[in-house]
């Protein structure tokens, strides 16, 4: 745990980096790091971060590994 970042800080630090494709894997690396949850709820935060993560990791969130814009 980093010394004066907040769970939510770092959620969203995780969900930019790549390191996280999905909210499970942002929790969990969450408790790793012995942060708290308890602020990480509702539709709103969830899309933001899942936003966050697909463009973190676009290959990943897309149909078979290629973009639809691509087609």
């Amino acid at each position: 745990m980093e010394p004066n970042v907040t769970a939510l800080e770092r959620a969203f630090q995780l969900a930019r980096s790549g390191i996280c494709r999905s909210m499970r894997e942002v929790r969990a690396r969450l408790r790793a790091e012995g942060y708290g949850q308890e602020l990480l709820v509702g539709p709103n935060l969830s899309a933001q971060l899942r936003q966050l993560m697909r463009e973190a990791n676009p290959k990943s969130h897309s149909f078979w590994g290629t973009s639809q814009h691509g087609r």
